[in-house]
């Protein structure tokens, strides 16, 4: 099962637990976001095409992080004396995606936090007053 889905001026084929890489939004990490421009989904028996969007479909996700990578651009022109080099850092948003539903359908309940693997430490016995 997979879908297309428009953020921004591209389109993303994603399936449910890709993690996908789109233009930066300024959302906390580990929260949920939703895209409702779904293009086409394409499930096990089914196909539906979107003219050119599928009414009540979207695709969720959670966002991971936001990470950034710098290019450097450098041009030289030999016997010129001419160098430049620069530098560009390009903020994006990488997204987990969730699921992909159709209109009507619900997103699952979400999992519980996992319990913590330390066991809580007892406070310590108290001592007796010499008073």
């Amino acid at each position: 099962m997979y879908a297309v889905f428009e953020d921004g001026s591209r389109q993303y084929r994603v399936s449910e637990g890709d993690i996908v890489q789109v233009d930066y939004r300024d959302v906390p990490e580990d929260s949920r976001i939703e895209f409702n421009r779904v293009l086409l989904y394409q499930g096990a028996t089914e196909t539906h095409i979107g003219q050119p969007l599928i009414e009540g479909a979207r695709v969720i996700g959670e966002v991971q992080e936001h990470p950034t990578t710098k290019h450097y651009i450098q041009k030289f022109r030999r016997r010129k004396n001419y160098r430049r080099f620069r530098g560009h850092r390009q903020p994006f948003t990488q997204v987990e995606i969730r699921n992909i539903l159709l209109a009507g359908q619900e997103p699952p309940p979400s999992e519980p936090p996992a319990p913590s693997e330390t066991p809580p430490v007892p406070p310590p016995p108290e001592t007796p007053s010499s008073a």
